[in-house]
């Protein structure tokens, strides 16, 4: 079982083991990943990463644990901000998108957990899925959500049109430039969607999920 830092210092060592072995497992997948390869490129001792990690497996299964924490996080934080739900939706939409975009990584940890651990993957979005419920279930109760939505079926779908959509206008895009067509430097400058696809994406979400047929939200936040 994964242990946990008893000081700043292993707290420190420990994040960059996670973040290393995070890009090893996206580069080159989980059975061409090696614990020396790990270490190596994080500058650590083996012993040092059997202090916090037993095997290949925990770490693996710790990255997926520490992306789900940091993309719920940014999602949260950005949907919280709001007041209605319809703009909450856009505002976490809007996070999960730059979140994937830099972090590629995401989509391909989880492709992977799949196979190596699939019952890590299912608690991936279960933990994602159950926030979204309770957002959808408190809209409903105060009118901002149609009666005839049931809160946990809305939620599912919904997380599958961000997903699909991150991976078609995110994720595929990153290897052709997209990213430095549009001027960014750094992972954290890359845009999300682009914006008349983001917006076409809230049209659908928002108009399933308005209370009223009336006429989406404006504004871009991707």
């Amino acid at each position: 079982m994964s242990a946990l830092p008893r000081t700043e210092r292993g707290g420190r060592t420990r994040a960059r083991i996670l973040d290393v072995a995070t890009q090893v497992f996206a580069e080159r997948g989980y059975h061409d990943a090696s614990i020396v390869r790990i270490t190596a490129a994080a500058e650590v001792g083996q012993g040092t990463f059997y202090l916090y990690f037993a095997s290949k497996q925990e770490v693996f299964e710790e990255v997926v644990r520490d992306l789900n924490q940091r993309v719920r996080r940014a999602m949260v934080a950005a949907s919280s901000a709001e007041t209605g739900r319809l703009a909450a939706e856009r505002a976490g939409f809007a996070a999960y998108f730059r979140f994937t975009a830099a972090n590629p990584a995401l989509y391909r940890i989880m492709r992977q957990a799949e196979i190596v651990a699939p019952h890590v993957l299912r608690e991936h979005y279960e933990r994602i899925a159950d926030g979204y419920v309770a957002g959808l279930r408190a809209a409903r109760v105060h009118g901002e959500l149609a009666e005839e939505i049931d809160p946990e079926v809305a939620a599912w779908a919904l997380m599958g049109i961000g997903e699909m959509a991150g991976m078609r206008w995110v994720l595929w895009e990153q290897p052709d430039g997209a990213a430095a067509r549009n001027g960014a430097t750094t992972p954290e400058e890359r845009p999300g969607l682009p914006p008349e696809i983001f917006d076409a994406t809230m049209r659908l979400v928002e108009r399933a999920l308005s209370p009223t047929a009336g006429t989406p939200t404006e504004g871009r936040t991707a």
